[in-house]
Formats: structure tokens, C-alpha cells, sequence
């Protein structure tokens, strides 16, 4: 069952085989969806990580349908669009009250957090490692882009564990914008792997296959 409680998000828990001083997960979903979208993904990952499934703050209108952010599109469309900075600014303060919380909640082993996001998700989850790099472990990002308002932490980025992978057939977010990303995270330091799959808008079943066997050796 979903809940908040004394958290600034709505999210699924699901405790995993550590009870005490757990590794976890954050997984931040993407837009038009909801805490419980990414949950089959979390039931394939290693069984010591303890899940945190987050719901995004702003209602989209449809049922069960929310986003992290509104979309800039000044600069030409979905295909190069950016977080509205204001919408972005308060959803990263969002995740990182709610991972500073949960670990004190949940009994979490603090160096041992991880983020997995998709789309929308994806974007937050590798700017809010690079504003706070102390605070998370690792980054799973899947069909995102480095959002242009981070590209000068990049620094930041400096020996943190990295998957990107996306869709070769993506046409909302293009593939390239996820190799870019790659590319600027590994400018920064970081130990990237970058993978492209032969999907959409997406995740296919090898992609979940190589996220838990890169997993299995970060966590």
C-alpha cells in the first residue's frame, strides 16, 4: 500500500532480506505514471536492497497520473525539451528530504542508497546525484538526459557508478540525448556503463537483465 506518513513523498516500501542498516533503492518514476510503475523492475533486483518506490507531486489530471515537473519547450519541442526550473528545483528538493528521512525511517545503510530512474525519472535522479553526490551510491538511469541546468557539476560525478541506457527507437527521448549524458558523467569522473537497446520509449528484458548484473557488483 502506498503511504507518506512522515515523509515528503508518497511511496511503496517494500524491506528487503537486510533488516537492519539496509542497502536500498529510490525508484522515481516518469511522467503520466505513478509510484507503483516501476515496481516488476524492482521485484527483479538483488533481494537485499530494501525498495523505495516514490510518487511525484504534481497531479497530471487522469487517474493515478503524475509528473515530477513541467516541460520547457522554448528550445524545439519535446525532442530538446528541459525541466521547467522551478517544477525541477522542487521535485530534487523532494527526493533528497525524502532519502534523508527514509533512511532514519527505514533503518537504511546511508552509503548505500542507490537511484533508479526512467524519463522523467531518470533526469532527476542523475541531477540529484550530482547536487548531492554524498548521498547516493549509484544512479540507474533509463531513457533520460542530463538536464543543461547540471552540466556544470559534472565534477561532481567523480567515481560514482553510473548505468544509462535507452531506447535506439526512443522518439520521445532521443537516444542521443542519453549518450550525451553518458559522455558528460564520464567527462566528470564517473564509471559509466552505456547501453542502447533495440526498443522505444522503453525498457527491454535484457536491459533489466545488465542493470541487475552491474547491480550485483555496486551495491
Amino acid at each position: 500500500m502506498s503511504d507518506s506518513g512522515d515523509l515528503p513523498l508518497v511511496h511503496e516500501s517494500r524491506p528487503g532480506s537486510v533488516e537492519e542498516n539496509a542497502p536500498a533503492v529510490v525508484l522515481i518514476h516518469g511522467r503520466g505514471t505513478n509510484e507503483r510503475d516501476l515496481l516488476p523492475i524492482a521485484a527483479q533486483l538483488p533481494d537485499e536492497l530494501h525498495v523505495l518506490s516514490v510518487r511525484a507531486p504534481n497531479e497530471m489530471g487522469g487517474p493515478n497520473s503524475y509528473t515530477w515537473y513541467d516541460l520547457d519547450l522554448s528550445d524545439g519541442g519535446l525532442h530538446a525539451s528541459q525541466p521547467d526550473p522551478e517544477g525541477f528545483r522542487r521535485s530534487l528538493d523532494l527526493v533528497h528530504e525524502f532519502v534523508e528521512a527514509a533512511v532514519d525511517r527505514y533503518d537504511l545503510d546511508a552509503d548505500r542508497v542507490g537511484l533508479l530512474g526512467f524519463s522523467q525519472g531518470a533526469i532527476t535522479s542523475m541531477s540529484a546525484l550530482l547536487e548531492r553526490p554524498e548521498a547516493y551510491r549509484w544512479v540507474v538511469a533509463l531513457n533520460g538526459y542530463l538536464a543543461e541546468s547540471h552540466h556544470d557539476r559534472i565534477d561532481n560525478a567523480e567515481g560514482k557508478p553510473v548505468f544509462v541506457g535507452c531506447g535506439g527507437m526512443d522518439q520521445v527521448i532521443p537516444p542521443e540525448r542519453a549518450e550525451q549524458a553518458a559522455e558528460l558523467l564520464k567527462q566528470g569522473g564517473a564509471d559509466v556503463r552505456f547501453e542502447r537497446y533495440g526498443v522505444g520509449h522503453g525498457t527491454a528484458p535484457q536491459e533489466i537483465t545488465d542493470v541487475v548484473t552491474w547491480l550485483e557488483g555496486t551495491y
